[in-house]
């Protein structure tokens, strides 16, 4: 039977009958799956309206505001504009007015002559990132009485990627919604404006990325005849070969010492250990950067990672790609990026993933960019 929603596929193998030192490293995510959709306050979402109360101020960034001075800050209503007008060019042929309003909306640099950008003057309106019931997401773990996040941020680099803040709130108490927040007058970049997503959960298990296991461990992940001599393995030798081939643009039974080193690591990164794109929970995955403690800075305990927000969600080839529901894909208006659903760019490509101290929820949470 076709699955309903997106389901992960299995793991090409159990990485911990081979490495079974990794079983009690093992920490549930929940994949978000976000679609292009309609959310409604209600809904979890991302990119989609809040359920905030008619009588809370709306959160503004009160910190100063950098432009490059070369790129044009565009507003959200003319990136959503935008959006439409390619949307539509996708099914029918543009009207004469909107091909001149998409030209005057695309990504560009100033012109020759024409006066740098200024900095947005004032308190920057915060954009809607992600609303998360517990309800709907096994691994958020709210502090009690909540039972809903709300994630925000200010789409200017602060100072490498937009800065966020977290409410936690109880969704039961909101009785009257505010139905028109207020909207910055420009964002940094055009990606900085999440599309409006429904979300389709799915709770997966994921293990630590190999920089952050036991010397070791990381000893035995590089070496080629533990891998080839499991059982395990064996089943999955035709999707290590072609992952193997694709990189190294050889035969994998051609390969040295020093490839399989390099390889195996980044095999079990990919493919075994944390699940990609928009997720709760789980084991970030390092790339930006080599991992660091995560430590609260108001306490000094460890803290957990709370959701990360990506920029794909998988590759084209990645065994993490989910089945898709028969008949949901779409070419028309409606058709959307699978890799990048929510159109969200952080850096050149990178994760945004913010933790929080279990110790306290009113403890300052951390961001970093992997």
């Amino acid at each position: 039977m076709p699955p309903t929603s997106p389901t992960t596929p299995p793991r090409p193998f159990d990485v911990t009958e081979v490495f079974p030192q990794l079983a009690p490293l093992a920490r549930t995510a929940t994949r978000l799956h976000p679609r292009p959709g309609s959310p409604t306050p209600q809904d979890s979402s991302v990119g989609g309206p809040l359920l905030w109360p008619a009588d809370e101020p709306w959160p503004h960034c009160e910190e100063s505001h950098v432009v490059d001075g070369l790129n044009l800050a565009p507003s959200p209503a003319s990136v959503r504009l935008r959006r439409h007008l390619l949307a539509a060019q996708r099914v029918r042929s543009l009207t004469e007015e909107e091909q001149q309003a998409l030209l005057r909306m695309a990504p560009r640099r100033r012109a020759p002559g024409q006066p740098p950008a200024g900095p947005p003057e004032g308190p920057m309106a915060m954009l809607p990132v992600a609303q998360l019931h517990a309800r709907d997401v096994p691994d958020l773990n709210p502090p009690q009485g909540a039972d809903v996040l709300q994630v925000l941020w200010c789409p200017f680099d602060h100072p490498i990627m937009p800065r966020t803040v977290l409410f936690w709130r109880d969704a039961a108490a909101v009785t009257d919604i505010l139905t028109a927040p207020p909207e910055p007058p420009a964002m940094q970049f055009h990606d900085y404006l999440p599309e409006p997503c429904l979300l389709h959960p799915e709770q997966v298990t994921d293990y630590p990325d190999h920089l952050e296991l036991s010397k070791e461990l990381q000893g035995r992940l590089t070496d080629w005849s533990v891998w080839h001599a499991s059982d395990a393995v064996g089943s999955a030798m035709p999707h290590l070969r072609a992952s193997f081939e694709r990189d190294f643009e050889e035969e994998l039974s051609e390969a040295d010492e020093s490839d399989l080193s390099s390889f195996l690591p980044q095999y079990y990164d990919n493919e075994l250990a944390g699940a990609p794109g928009w997720k709760v929970g789980g084991w970030p995955r390092w790339g930006a950067t080599d991992p660091r403690p995560r430590t609260c800075p108001d306490c000094g305990h460890a803290m957990d990672a709370l959701l990360t927000i990506a920029t794909f969600e998988d590759d084209d080839d990645s065994s993490w790609q989910p089945y898709e529901p028969s008949g949901q894909r779409s070419a028309g208006s409606d058709a959307y990026d699978p890799g990048q659903p929510t159109k969200v760019q952080i850096g050149s490509g990178y994760a945004q993933q913010l933790y929080i101290c279990p110790a306290s929820p009113r403890h300052r949470h951390l961001e970093l960019m992997h």
